[in-house]
């Protein structure tokens, strides 16, 4: 005969709500674009390259380009390694194209890793 302890307690376990866990997913590491003043890129060329390919407003985007004139260099925006390396190489293209000499890095941003 069973123990009356053990008694129908094996259901017990098919009732409850079964959880599946997700591993938990890294964000990618981020680096920020950032653009360096030179004394022959034009100031339009910057405001043009910063709204078609950082999608700034054109407030934003003439903002931008007079703290790096007045700075020497400024970010752009900050992106997935991968999305950061296209908008320098695309930009850079461009320039080339249009005789400027306009120079981009990316570069890690500790800011996006830090306590995730």
């Amino acid at each position: 005969m069973a123990n009356p302890s053990d008694a129908d307690h094996s259901g017990d376990f098919q009732r409850g709500v079964a959880v599946k866990s997700r591993p938990k997913v890294a964000r990618p590491p981020m680096f920020r674009v950032i653009f360096y003043n030179d004394d022959y890129t034009t100031c339009e060329f910057v405001v043009f390259v910063l709204r078609r390919y950082f999608y700034k407003s054109e407030p934003e985007a003439e903002q931008l380009m007079r703290s790096i004139h007045r700075s020497g260099s400024g970010v752009a925006g900050v992106y997935p390694r991968d999305v950061a390396e296209t908008k320098k190489r695309q930009v850079e293209q461009l320039a080339r194209s249009e005789g400027m000499p306009l120079r981009l890095s990316i570069e890690p941003d500790s800011v996006g890793s830090e306590g995730d």
